[in-house]
């Protein structure tokens, strides 16, 4: 979907290899962890119980929702959006399943995303170490987490600036357009400076739990191990 205001659409092919570079550093610096060029995380947008497939938009919490795939850079612009999965699909199908991880395992983009474990460790997407040892696993997971911290944030401020977003009273395929339309509107803001309504609560969503984490692959785990090493002893 494009955005008029920026002539480029709201998705990660028009904006992360002209901005990848230049926030990976800024993501470095911020907390040691390289060569990071977004954060992914999934949030639930409650809505009504659809009359169609009402099942379906059930989610852990027993509420019906749209779960949203947010991926951001470290200026919290949001990169890249999915906003069509019913509240019962998980984090990892999202991602699986969109475009960009097509992109991601054809190799067209140099560089990481960092999520949590409602996603699997694969080359291009790290995840923290479900049982660290101390020492460099330790602090790697530290970085992790300040580093991913940047997408809570940034789903707070759209949850902030945009109090509809607690539970929109229409249809699904219309609630989709408007969470796109919030986030194209949250970028503009953001890009001008506008300061978010409230401070946003940037811990974790307590309506996005994972408590069935999916398998890590080996190659992820590889990748990680060798970060770990190279960047956390």
């Amino acid at each position: 979907m494009a955005c008029p205001f920026l002539e480029e659409p709201v998705d990660v092919e028009a904006q992360i290899l002209r901005r990848a570079l230049r926030w990976e550093r800024i993501l470095h610096l911020f907390s040691g962890f390289p060569g990071v060029i977004g954060c992914i995380d999934g949030t639930h947008i409650p809505i009504i119980a659809p009359s169609v497939n009402e099942g379906d938009y059930v989610n852990r919490k027993s509420f019906h929702s749209i779960n949203v795939q947010i991926i951001c850079d470290a200026a919290n612009i949001i990169t890249n959006v999915e906003a069509k999965w019913p509240g019962s699909v998980h984090d990892s199908r999202i991602f699986r399943e969109c475009t960009l991880s097509t992109k991601f395992g054809h190799g067209e983009f140099t560089g990481y995303l960092l999520g949590d474990r409602g996603y699997p460790c694969l080359p291009y997407l790290l995840t923290p170490y479900p049982d660290p040892d101390p020492g460099p696993q330790q602090r790697y997971n530290l970085a992790h987490c300040r580093t991913r911290a940047r997408v809570e944030m940034t789903i707070g401020m759209l949850k902030a600036q945009f109090q509809c977003l607690q539970r929109l009273r229409v249809t699904p395929e219309r609630a989709c357009d408007i969470i796109v339309a919030c986030v194209i509107l949250q970028n503009i803001a953001t890009i001008r400076g506008e300061h978010c309504p409230s401070e946003p609560n940037i811990s974790s969503d307590p309506n996005h739990e994972h408590p069935d984490p999916p398998t890590d692959i080996q190659d992820g785990r590889a990748v990680r191990d060798t970060i770990c090493h190279n960047h956390f002893l």
